[in-house]
């Protein structure tokens, strides 16, 4: 029964009167006086713009609760754990390497309890945070020493403000690299206080332009692995040890990027070949940096490995507080560093190569147990089969490279737009499942998905409105 506006406006109860309700004071325990608070406040705005536009009766106080309920539970976070099937293990939008259980437990643990970040246990005086992690280290690439920072545009950043900050720093033109998020290496030189010195062209570089390049200004040459992208045909540049050779014939360190650097050769496990860390120690660079959180399979870092005088004066640095990493981390990193102290079940225990390792009938085979419910799932408005794809490592490492892969592979019976449809459906499931559309079907590569998950993996598609999807068929 509508009533005039005026009334119904009188009779909305105040925000006082629904924190008093029942339902409100469950809202109180689980959200807290303030987020509580604010979610009746709008529902009461709501309710108060809906009554001027068409007068009715004013809801009561429960019902503003219950509203307010509603509105709070719809509320996820983003950052939230979905299945990535897209076919790319390292997928920089979806957080990269997924951390091995010895790695979540110490982080968890660091969490929990209060933890000798810079305590050193044995005289009761002050430590030093990288200590965790210098001696692996140390053993794991052949370096003097090292240190650790937030990731790997962070530590050349700092490498370059310690030793060109105001001088010249060395560096091939066909080696300006620009990383994800348009984040370009002249700009990072920039940032640090270099004066960039191009050397060469885009496609070829010589030890001649090197050395005529080095001067009184000087402070260092940096040498870029070009990890996501591949220059062919008419090309040339100088390999790291030749470059180490010239560096230190003129007192100049060698800086060395490796990026997405790997600990371990990657070729054992049927992959491309990837320079070491060890390998670019051995060939003479002072100073090597690698990411954390891509080939290495551990939590977001950057890492700097090198001469031990080098290290500390890169310590002493103002930005290296800046740039430190956090007790979660250092914890997680110290844990997926001890994994590489057993190489033999290396690959086992670490997802990153676990899923980088897999083989396409492996794969092909759990998508063939998974094909029958999956297929049931998704209702009469798509069909599903199994069939080959490739895979790809991702995060700039190997672009040229791929992995034979298996996918399940689902077909709209009507148009396209049905296939968008599915896709955002399934990004809208409590758990989602983003995959890949290409050639007309949405593939689902399931090189990532471990045999523990694939309950978890149904549960999800169960979520699926067949009746809704079927509703876009033309």
């Amino acid at each position: 029964m509508a009533e005039p506006e005026t009334n119904a406006l009188r009779r909305l109860p105040a925000v006082a009167t629904v924190l008093a309700t029942t339902g409100a004071v469950v809202l109180l325990d689980r959200h807290g006086h303030a987020v509580t608070t604010d979610a009746i406040r709008r529902v009461i705005d709501e309710a108060r713009k809906a009554l001027q536009i068409a007068p009715t009766l004013a809801p009561d106080a429960d019902e503003l609760a219950q509203r307010a309920a509603h509105l709070l539970d719809a509320r996820t976070p983003g950052l939230r754990p979905l299945f990535n099937l897209t076919g790319t293990v390292l997928h920089t939008n979806l957080g990269r390497a997924v951390l091995a259980e010895t790695a979540i437990e110490a982080a968890v643990a660091s969490m929990r309890h209060p933890v000798a970040l810079e305590y050193d246990l044995d005289t009761g005086s002050r430590g030093e945070r990288d200590d965790h992690v210098r001696d692996l280290l140390r053993e794991l690439t052949g370096a003097e020493d090292a240190t650790v920072v937030n990731n790997n545009a962070a530590a050349v950043l700092l490498c370059l403000n310690t030793f060109a900050l105001r001088r010249e720093a060395i560096v091939s033109r066909g080696e300006l690299i620009e990383i994800g998020g348009a984040f370009r290496m002249p700009d990072i030189m920039l940032r640090a206080g270099a004066d960039m010195v191009e050397v060469g062209t885009t496609n070829r570089t010589h030890a001649a332009d090197y050395r005529n390049a080095i001067g009184e200004r000087t402070g260092i040459v940096l040498k870029v692995h070009t990890s996501n992208y591949r220059i062919q045909g008419f090309v040339a540049d100088v390999g790291a040890r030749e470059l180490a050779g010239i560096a230190n014939a003129a007192g100049v360190p060698l800086l060395n990027d490796l990026g997405s650097g790997s600990l371990v050769d990657l070729a054992r496990y049927g992959l491309a070949k990837e320079p070491t860390v060890r390998e670019a120690v051995d060939e003479g660079a002072r100073l090597v940096t690698f990411s954390g959180d891509k080939l290495l399979g551990g939590p977001q870092a950057g890492f700097i490995v090198g001469d031990r005088t080098l290290i500390a004066e890169i310590n002493r640095n103002p930005l290296k507080r800046a740039l430190r990493v956090d007790k979660l981390r250092l914890a997680a990193i110290e844990a997926t560093l001890e994994l590489y102290r057993d190489p033999d079940r290396l690959a086992e225990r670490l997802p990153t190569l676990r899923y980088l390792a897999r083989t396409r009938a492996d794969i092909e085979a759990q998508a063939h147990r998974l094909l029958p419910a999956v297929t049931q799932c998704l209702g009469e408005a798509f069909t599903a089969d199994v069939g080959e794809c490739q895979s790809q490592i991702g995060s700039g490492a190997l672009p040229l490279d791929t992995l034979a892969s298996a996918a399940l592979r689902i077909h709209p019976r009507g148009s396209q737009q049905a296939l968008e449809g599915l896709t955002a459906a399934l990004r809208a499931l409590s758990y989602p499942v983003i995959g890949r559309i290409s050639e007309g079907a949405l593939l689902l590569d399931l090189r990532c998905l471990d045999q523990a998950d694939e309950a978890s993996f149904l549960t999800a598609l169960g979520e699926l409105d067949a009746a809704a999807l079927a509703s876009h068929r033309p």
